[in-house]
C-alpha cells in the first residue's frame, strides 16, 4: 500500500509536465480551496482532483490519502452543529449531553461543517497529487538554481522516507524467511523483533550515508561550477498548464472581491449562485482547472498533438 504513496513513473501528461508547471497547476488546487468557501465551488474542485488522480493513474494513491483524511472530515461534519447553534433553520433538538449540555442542531450549522469537510479532502487532494505525481529530484533541481546546498538538503531528506520504507520491507521479508514471526509472542517479545528491525535499518542507514558521500566525492561535488546531465525544456503544454492555473487563481480572487464567489451560511443559507456573472466567475474558474486535464486527455490519445505540444 505505500508504494502507492510515492511518486513512480507511470508516463502520464501531468508527470511529462515541466516542474514550474506542474507545480503552479498544484499551487491553484491547493489555494483555492483555501480562500474560497462556496460549496459549488469546493465541491468542483475536490471533483477535479479526483478526475486528475484518476486520469494520471494515481486512484489508489489518493484512496490511500482519503483513508487518513475521511475521518478528520467527518469530525468537523459532527462537531461544528454540537458546537455551534447558529443558524434560523432548526432540525432537531438535542437532550442535554455531558460537558456541553441541550444543543439545537441548525441546518446553517451541518451545511458549514460539511463545506469544511470538502475542502479538507480538497487539500489532501492536492497534496496526494503533488506526492504521486511530481518527482522530488526534478522539483530540487528545479529550486538548486537558486539555492543548491539546501536543494540537496531536501533532496536527500525526500529520499529517505521511501529509501527506509523499502529497505524496512526488504529486512522484514528477509526475517519472515528466517523463521521470524512478527504476530506472535507477548509484548516484550514483539518489540525484540521490532528492535532487529530497526537495528537493521540503522546499518542500512549508515552504510547508505557513506555510499552517498563517495558517489558526490566521486562526482567533485562542490568544487567548481554545476552541471546538469538532465535538462527540463518548456513546452507549449507547460505555457498552457501554467497560465491556465493563474487564470483560475485570479479569476477566483476577482469574483471573491466582488462577491460573485461568496456563500452566506449564518444566519440563513444564501443563494447558491447569484445572476448570470457569478455563473460566468464559476464557469470560467471551473474551466481554466479542467483545461490542463483536456489537454492531458487529447495529449495521450492523438500521437498529433503529442507531437505539436
Amino acid at each position: 500500500m505505500l508504494k502507492h504513496l510515492y511518486y513512480r513513473d507511470r508516463g502520464t501528461f501531468l508527470q511529462s509536465l515541466h516542474p514550474a508547471a506542474i507545480l503552479s497547476y498544484l499551487a491553484a488546487l491547493l489555494l483555492l480551496p483555501l480562500f474560497l468557501t462556496h460549496p459549488l465551488y469546493l465541491v468542483s474542485i475536490l471533483l477535479a482532483g479526483l478526475l486528475a488522480a484518476f486520469t494520471a493513474e494515481a486512484a489508489a494513491g489518493w484512496c490511500a490519502y482519503l483513508t487518513v483524511g475521511l475521518w478528520p472530515a467527518l469530525l468537523l461534519l459532527l462537531m461544528n452543529p454540537l458546537l455551534s447553534s447558529n443558524g434560523h433553520t432548526v432540525l432537531f433538538l438535542l437532550p442535554p449531553l455531558p460537558f456541553i449540555g441541550g444543543r439545537t442542531i441548525t441546518l446553517e450549522a451541518l451545511c458549514y461543517g460539511a463545506v469544511m469537510g470538502m475542502r479538507f479532502l480538497a487539500i489532501i487532494t492536492a497534496f496526494a497529487l503533488y506526492n504521486t505525481q511530481v518527482h522530488p529530484d526534478r522539483v530540487t533541481g528545479l529550486l538548486s538554481r537558486f539555492a543548491w546546498k539546501s536543494a540537496l538538503l531536501v533532496s536527500l531528506a525526500t529520499r529517505m522516507i521511501p529509501t527506509l520504507t523499502r529497505e524496512l520491507s526488504a529486512a522484514r521479508e528477509v526475517q519472515q524467511l528466517r523463521g521470524v514471526d512478527f504476530g506472535t509472542g507477548n509484548l516484550r517479545q514483539r518489540l525484540q523483533k521490532y528492535g532487529w528491525l530497526l537495528e537493521l535499518l540503522l546499518v542500512s542507514s549508515l552504510e547508505g550515508s557513506l555510499q552517498t558521500a563517495e558517489a558526490m566525492q566521486a562526482r567533485a561535488f562542490g568544487s567548481g561550477p554545476r552541471s546538469s546531465y538532465l535538462r527540463n525544456p518548456v513546452r507549449l503544454r507547460d505555457y498552457l498548464c501554467s497560465c491556465s492555473a493563474l487564470a483560475a487563481l485570479f479569476l477566483s480572487i476577482y469574483a471573491r472581491v466582488r462577491g460573485y464567489a461568496d456563500f452566506t451560511f449564518y444566519p440563513q443559507l444564501g443563494r447558491l449562485v447569484d445572476g448570470v456573472s457569478g455563473w460566468f466567475f464559476y464557469s470560467a474558474v471551473m474551466l481554466s482547472i479542467l483545461l490542463p486535464l483536456i489537454i492531458g486527455w487529447g495529449w495521450q490519445r492523438w500521437p498529433y498533438l503529442r507531437s505539436k505540444i
